[in-house]
């Protein structure tokens, strides 16, 4: 396979550094590589495939000659530059919720709806963490039985909210051991030993908008405006990996043994069940894992139709890193992502 001239903006941010381990390990056919931050680089040089690379700010003339760029900078930053880098010629998959509710944009993740990623019009987004590993979970089920609601809690790791948050949890466990006072910085309350129903702000309806994305995108990818959800998203004090309890209603009566069953044959999940020897999925197991995992999966014992099970998955691997490289891997492999002089010659 050619390789592709590739951009990745917001490099030296967490999941930037994630990801680019990711690139390197999934072998991606890279031809040449872009390492850009979208704040001054101050002279910063990174290592891919063992070469020093410099990175350089992230400016439109960046992308010329760029088959594919990946943004992890944030929303206002892909607002920004990603028409621009998409008008250069590139295909942009954008990690940010800037993009993904739009409804000119698809929003995927490979394991369920690869086949939107053949209408994008330049840009593609990928789901939020919790989204992902939600909907990798359950479109299988879905798939043979529908869903038709679904109640979840997440109980969300620092590391999504950036490097400072992960330094602020370790902070303050300190301070908090050595009894000493603490002023928190980046969330509104003390996270060392603490949980947090708040991520994102709160909209009029009383939920978040990180619990309102879950609902929005779910829909969106799972290509159905009917299913009734409801999520309370929680910042607990881990370091790395989300994990989720699941509550999901079925149109007809569905048993635990015929959803591991179902599961254990599903792309991306691994299923990690039996209670009798407290097997079941953690955060911390599931850090390095491009997997998504299903454990105490049980029936659910306030609905004849109802699921209950608890899904964990490394939130900067799979959440983010892996799922853009996954799209891009999907998308040249159906060839809806070419080369550019590929797309040059179709186009005479």
């Amino acid at each position: 396979m050619e390789g592709f001239n590739v951009a990745v903006v917001g490099v030296t941010g967490i999941v930037g550094q994630e990801f680019i381990k990711v690139l390197e390990q999934c072998s991606f056919p890279v031809a040449s590589i872009k390492l850009l931050t979208p704040e001054h680089s101050s002279d910063v040089k990174l290592f891919f495939n063992h070469r020093r690379i410099e990175v350089r700010d992230a400016k439109p003339e960046a992308f010329r000659d760029v088959d594919i760029t990946f943004f992890f900078a944030g929303s206002g930053v892909s607002r920004r530059l990603s028409p621009l880098a998409a008008e250069a010629g590139a295909v942009v998959i954008d990690d940010s919720p800037a993009f993904r509710m739009d409804p000119a944009v698809p929003l995927v993740v490979p394991e369920v709806n690869p086949q939107d990623i053949e209408w994008h019009k330049g840009i593609i987004a990928s789901p939020s963490c919790s989204t992902i590993q939600t909907v990798v979970a359950l479109y299988p089920l879905h798939e043979v039985n529908h869903v038709e609601r679904i109640v979840v809690s997440t109980y969300q790791s620092v590391s999504s909210s950036g490097a400072a948050a992960v330094q602020e949890l370790t902070n303050q466990s300190r301070l908090v051991l050595e009894g000493r006072r603490i002023c928190p910085h980046v969330y509104s309350h003390q996270i060392a030993f603490n949980v947090l129903p708040e991520i994102d702000v709160f909209l009029d309806s009383g939920y978040t908008r990180e619990e309102q994305r879950i609902v929005e995108e779910t829909r969106k990818i799972l290509h159905t405006e009917g299913i009734a959800i409801s999520a309370t998203c929680v910042r607990v004090p881990v370091y790395f990996g989300h994990s989720e309890a699941v509550n999901v209603e079925f149109s007809s009566p569905i048993t635990s043994e015929e959803a591991r069953v179902i599961l254990a044959q599903a792309p991306g999940v691994r299923v990690l069940d039996d209670p009798s020897v407290s097997f079941y999925p953690q955060p911390w197991a599931a850090s390095g894992s491009e997997h998504v995992f299903v454990g105490r999966i049980r029936k659910d014992i306030s609905h004849p139709n109802g699921l209950v099970m608890w899904i964990v998955a490394d939130n900067l691997r799979k959440g983010a890193a892996l799922n853009a490289v996954q799209i891009a891997e999907q998308g040249i492999e159906r060839g809806w992502i070419r080369l550019r002089n590929s797309v040059a010659s179709l186009n005479e």
